[in-house]
């Protein structure tokens, strides 16, 4: 059998090539995301309570910031649109922070260390006894069970696809390193 035309199989072909080659990409707001986890993370860890030492000459510091917000709003108007709370947040973040408290020993003993995922995980705990391994395992599971939830809401507040909350905590596991003591 011969065919009369082989553009009647050959167009069809190439449509059928040329559809079945669409790639969806899925835009992750990275810079959005480290914004937040740097604001929350300071906020429960208290980095930024007070305890910075301000520059020296703190009169210049606020007259030349208040002319750089002046000269560029955009990023003033960006730095605020970032911002994400909630009640659920908000809640998260209290129990968090009155967590930290108790933590914060154990960080500072290499029993409690901060993972790559995210999450706290147990370090060496050779030195405890039963009854403070259970109390610090309640700790640890109560911190990152808040965290999971926090991760999600995170996503939930910025538009984020839950199936990129991997991406949320590795974000986040960088600012939790960066604060333990």
């Amino acid at each position: 059998m011969k065919i009369r035309n082989p553009l009647w199989v050959v167009i069809p072909c190439f449509l059928f090539v040329l559809f079945a080659c669409v790639t969806i990409n899925i835009y992750f707001p990275a810079e959005k995301v480290e914004s937040v986890a740097g604001e929350i993370v300071d906020e429960i860890r208290g980095q930024s309570g007070g305890d910075e030492q301000k520059p020296p000459g703190g009169q210049k510091d606020s007259f030349l910031r208040k002319i750089r917000l002046a000269l560029a709003p955009s990023s003033a108007w960006a730095q605020e649109a970032v911002e994400v709370s909630n009640p659920t947040i908000r809640a998260l973040k209290d129990k968090m922070k009155g967590r930290y408290a108790q933590m914060k020993p154990y960080y500072k003993k290499g029993m409690l260390k901060e993972g790559d995922n995210g999450y706290v995980s147990l370090g060496a705990t050779g030195g405890l006894g039963l009854k403070d391994k259970r109390d610090l395992n309640a700790l640890v599971g109560a911190e990152n069970k808040d965290r999971k939830s926090l991760y999600e809401e995170v996503a939930k507040a910025l538009n984020i696809d839950p199936g990129q909350i991997n991406k949320i905590e590795a974000i986040f596991a960088k600012e939790w390193q960066k604060s333990v003591p």
